[in-house]
């Protein structure tokens, strides 16, 4: 039997298992199998949760910064939540928006109205504090708010006014009421500039945009979802900048508001971060790489990890070998497998069931880790 280089890069399974744990749970089937192959565990991320875990695994000299923010809840009665950004070597900081803004920190409670990325501004606003700051990483993913922002901007500075020259409270849903911007007082960047990782392609505004996509899931309904774009309009009539760029939506649109108000680039998150971590190197001499996530669907293509694993495997058949085999493994499968995948497989399929995968996901990883390396064997 060959003996195989096999590259594991899983995202996290969102809601059951960090992808540490993913990518260390496949190569236990994986080895349980072939126990003579060399496995290579990458675990990645596309600028959503967990991210910053993957940076802080990936970089040698990586350490972590605590800072206690206002959470994203609307509510008048302000919770704080414990949040972390990551100081990378010559000067890097790492400030992951799911940390201080994310939805997970509501719990089962949505408020698609009132939530807001005040929290995430208090972290950028640590991490520009710190003199050894040269440049900032925004991973943009995973928000419970649709503000454009402005909580973030506002944490940073700036005004966002009512038609009297009222600050407005924080939350997508009083941009409606918004009549001037104003961003004298806004913190500058550091000196490096500010890059937003995101794992969406969608622009600001429209059918295609943050409320009407992305909305939804954070708990708003049809009347919630005109009552935000619109506010996201007014917004983009007042701060200028790209709303139609690709990316402008990630976030509840802070994308959109980094780059206009902050001078952020907005990039691909997965691209980016596998550089990071390293694997676009490790691929050059793979027989195979194995990616992942909690459920497969048609947006995984579109900055998510799946694209981007894909994409870097295909890269090197570019330069002038043959492409990395692809194999995927999912919590759900909600789409046929794309061409470069040579082999798909569903936890909940092989456990029976979604709450069976969900209640056991390293023991169906491991399952899936194995059935993958068997079929490997009687190809060698």
């Amino acid at each position: 039997m060959d003996r195989l280089k096999v590259v594991i890069a899983p995202d996290s399974f969102k809601g059951s298992l960090a992808a540490d744990r993913v990518a260390a749970a496949l190569a236990t089937g994986w080895l349980s199998a072939r126990p003579g192959d060399e496995v290579v565990r990458l675990p990645v991320a596309d600028g959503g949760e967990g991210t910053l875990d993957v940076f802080a695994a990936a970089v040698p000299g990586a350490r972590r910064r605590s800072v206690k923010v206002t959470g994203p809840d609307g509510d008048p009665d302000v919770r704080l939540v414990d949040a972390q950004w990551l100081a990378l070597p010559a000067g890097t900081a790492v400030v992951e928006l799911a940390r201080g803004s994310g939805l997970p920190l509501l719990g089962a409670r949505r408020d698609p109205l009132g939530a807001h990325t005040v929290g995430l501004g208090q972290l950028l606003a640590a991490a520009v504090a710190d003199p050894a700051t040269r440049q900032i990483i925004v991973t943009l993913g995973g928000s419970a708010s649709t503000d454009g922002g402005t909580g973030a901007l506002a944490a940073l500075g700036a005004r966002f006014l009512d038609g009297a020259g009222a600050p407005l409270p924080p939350g997508g849903g009083e941009l409606a009421r918004l009549a001037a911007v104003d961003v004298d007082r806004l913190r500058p960047p550091p000196p490096g500039g500010v890059v937003c990782l995101t794992d969406v392609d969608a622009p600001l505004c429209g059918p295609s945009g943050a409320a009407a996509v992305f909305g939804p899931q954070k708990g708003a309904d049809s009347d919630d979802i005109g009552r935000l774009d619109d506010g996201l309009r007014r917004l983009a009539a007042l701060l200028g900048g790209q709303p139609d760029a690709s990316g402008a939506g990630a976030a509840g649109g802070t994308g959109y508001g980094l780059a206009a108000a902050w001078g952020a680039r907005l990039v691909p998150g997965a691209l980016t971060v596998a550089e990071h971590a390293g694997l676009p190197a490790a691929l050059a001499d793979a027989d195979l790489v194995i990616t992942g996530e909690g459920r497969f669907d048609a947006t995984s293509l579109s900055g998510k990890v799946v694209g981007g694993v894909l994409r870097l495997a295909a890269t090197r058949g570019d330069e002038g070998d043959r492409p990395v085999p692809v194999l995927l493994v999912a919590g759900q499968l909600g789409a046929p497998a794309p061409p470069g995948v040579e082999q798909a497989l569903a936890l909940a399929t092989l456990a029976g069931g979604v709450e069976a995968a969900v209640a056991e996901p390293a023991h169906w990883l491991a399952v899936a880790g194995a059935r993958l390396a068997v079929t490997r064997t009687s190809k060698t």
